[in-house]
């Protein structure tokens, strides 16, 4: 595996911060304000668009599902545009291990901090240690030793023994009172070993979809981003770049719903379909946004979510910690209040969700960016 870097260290790719910015308009408020609209515009393709932004209750996939593993996908294609820079840089192996375990660490911490706050420090059995934080920096933790020290075919052959050997473990592996192979939201073999090995509290009770096993076929995403990293990376015509994550994302699609047939897609156990499944989605997602922006050209649409793309960690906790909708409450409530009561939630979840913005696109022009 090459690991010169195949662009300018400091380039970057409008379509890499618009997609993640797409992904984080969901989160950060954007998802709320589509919510809400189910059952008051009279157009049934609004109530379709709100019924995918809830997660089914066990197997089954929405739109919603794709939202988190979109996330570790882009967060892929980043490490691989960070690694293959240090790299060119002449920064040793270990002082990148050293930054990305780091990294690793401190989201960790936030993840704890943001599931918990205020986290009962003195009552560590009421912590939940599960986090969306936690996933991201273990993903990229573990895909940063893989990507440095692996071909392109061994690090499918990674992907290719995480999901069968999760695969062979929940169906093969008895779990006390249910046996093998049942994947029921009671009898999985995730909630058995959650209920066993993982301290703190589970967010399910029975188990949590981001305690320890489900962190396996989910850090496959963030390697399969790699490889839209590299690809986008590489000096060949926009033309091939886009053929390969086309054909990358069929066969994702298409390997996950044939194995679902077997094994369900169940986001909750981020079955092995599942992931297949998101990470062809993830591809043709890219393939899409560096069509038509780095492409055809078409940048201005995308500076919206640009300006979200760019902050995403800051805006993460910041929606936590910060009651956007009370604020939106206080500024824009006298305007909406002659309205008919059912929507004043939704112009409140539009008023936050511009809040959210304009609180990004301060930094932005501030260039205040959060990293870790």
């Amino acid at each position: 595996m090459s690991t010169v870097p195949l662009l300018k260290p400091h380039t970057r790719i409008l379509s890499i911060d618009a997609l993640r910015g797409f992904d984080m308009f969901f989160i950060s408020g954007g998802g709320t304000f589509l919510v809400l609209l189910e059952g008051k515009t009279g157009l049934s393709f609004m109530d379709a668009i709100a019924r995918q932004l809830h997660h089914p209750a066990w197997n089954g996939f929405t739109f919603y599902d794709f939202i988190f593993p979109l996330f570790l996908f882009i967060a892929g294609i980043s490490l691989s545009f960070s690694l293959s820079s240090g790299i060119s840089k002449g920064i040793p192996k270990t002082q990148l291990y050293r930054k990305v375990f780091f990294r690793m660490l401190i989201l960790i911490g936030l993840g704890i901090l943001y599931k918990n706050a205020p986290v009962p420090f003195l009552e560590p059995s009421q912590i939940r240690y599960g986090s969306v934080l936690g996933r991201i920096g273990f993903a990229s933790f573990i895909s940063c030793l893989i990507y440095l020290n692996f071909s392109n075919l061994h690090r499918l052959l990674w992907v290719a023994g995480i999901l069968l050997s999760y695969y062979a473990a929940l169906f093969l592996v008895p779990v006390p009172g249910y046996g093998a192979g049942d994947l029921s939201f009671e009898g999985n073999l995730v909630g058995w070993f959650d209920r066993n090995f993982m301290p703190g509290i589970l967010r399910q009770k029975t188990y949590d979809e981001l305690a320890i096993l489900t962190q396996f076929p989910a850090l496959c995403l963030t390697l399969l981003g790699t490889f839209a990293g590299d690809l986008l990376r590489k000096p060949v015509s926009n033309q091939k770049k886009l053929t390969r994550l086309l054909i990358f994302g069929v066969l994702g699609i298409a390997f996950g719903l044939i194995w679902s047939l077997h094994f369900p897609i169940n986001k909750h156990l981020w079955s092995s379909s599942f992931i297949l499944l998101t990470a062809g989605m993830a591809f043709l997602s890219m393939a899409l946004f560096y069509y038509i922006i780095d492409v055809l050209g078409y940048k201005k649409w995308a500076f919206f979510f640009q300006v979200i793309g760019i902050n995403s960690l800051a805006i993460y906790l910041a929606y936590r910690f910060i009651d956007f909708r009370y604020t939106s409450h206080l500024l824009f409530g006298g305007l909406y209040a002659p309205m008919a009561e059912q929507w004043h939630g939704v112009f409140q979840a539009l008023g936050a969700l511009a809040l959210v913005w304009l609180f990004l696109y301060f930094l932005y022009r501030q260039k205040i960016f959060v990293k870790i």
